[in-house]
């Protein structure tokens, strides 16, 4: 039932977004501004949110957790290189697929399923997944999502590049749940605020951008396809029979699974407009992700517990 419910709320805010488009109030230069409220506003400000808790983790859990969480991720990154190759994506593509294998959507969707499964402090493990999804996403997803050309990047990413918002927020972000910061309340409210609009706002933009998406095409997609299940079936069932060998707390592993379950992460889509990299296969695999998750996100809910 909460599934359903998320997913309703997502198709909600996409259906906004998509009238919006064919009354054309969501222009192309509308989804683009969007697009950098997210990247550069919205997002980094729930990033920071992340960082200011009262929960804290005993030592020995954060160092035990923070080497299964970095060891999921080495794997993600290994598997963002070899699954482009296999499927012989299009080298216009292949950032695309590289990000959309790494980043799921965590934040609208993990966070909230985690919070009413398992309780609002087993946010706090969902918070620290999220930061070396927070970094990865502003260094190697930017490298990834950027413009090509012939299949190479335009030009390396500048120092500059690298330290951008995304990047210093999280490190920030780290800073604070490190060294138990405490951050105003006013403060405190106002990055809430603006963190609350990363997720209409991006699955507006999705939306809006399924007005040039044909559904009967999005499904005969063959590639597409078989990422999305790979994606969404084999990774979190064969990654949590491996995760299970080494952790044994049941409430870690269910948001483990949670967050290798969800769909592409709607940034993806967000980060390869804004820097005009292959914004079409982005949405489309944010778009068929979501609406098969329905379906396989309950299936492996069902082999693993």
């Amino acid at each position: 039932m909460l599934l359903l419910q998320q997913m309703i709320i997502m198709f909600l805010l996409m259906s906004v977004g998509f009238v919006g488009s064919k009354i054309g109030m969501i222009t192309e230069e509308t989804s683009k501004r969007l697009s950098a409220i997210v990247v550069n506003i919205a997002n980094p400000a729930m990033i920071l949110v992340s960082g200011i808790s009262d929960e804290r983790m005993e030592g020995r859990e954060l160092l035990s957790l923070t080497v299964v969480i970095l060891a999921i991720y080495a794997v993600l990154l290994l598997l963002a290189y070899l699954l482009p190759a296999l499927l012989r994506v299009d080298p216009k593509s292949r950032g695309v697929y590289q990000a959309m294998t790494v980043f799921s959507n965590i934040g609208f969707m993990g966070y909230p399923i985690i919070a009413a499964l398992y309780g609002s402090s087993a946010v706090l493990y969902g918070a620290l997944y999220s930061i070396p999804f927070n970094i990865l996403i502003y260094t190697f997803g930017v490298s990834a999502l950027r413009k090509k050309e012939n299949g190479a990047e335009k030009k390396k990413l500048s120092l500059k590049e690298v330290l951008n918002i995304g990047v210093i927020t999280s490190i920030i972000s780290l800073i604070l749940y490190l060294w138990q910061i405490r951050v105003p309340g006013f403060l405190t409210d106002t990055l809430s605020y603006l963190g609350n609009l990363t997720a209409p706002l991006s699955m507006m933009v999705i939306g809006a951008s399924m007005t040039s998406i044909s559904l009967r095409e999005l499904f005969t997609d063959v590639r597409l396809l078989l990422f999305s299940l790979i994606k969404l079936l084999l990774i979190p069932v064969f990654g949590m029979l491996l995760i299970r060998q080494v952790v044994t707390n049941e409430v870690i592993c269910g948001v483990f699974m949670i967050m290798l379950a969800t769909p592409v992460g709607s940034m993806t889509a967000m980060l390869a407009q804004e820097y005009d990299g292959d914004y079409e296969t982005a949405s489309r695999g944010v778009t068929l992700t979501t609406l098969l998750s329905v379906i396989t996100m309950p299936v492996v809910s069902l082999l693993l517990f």
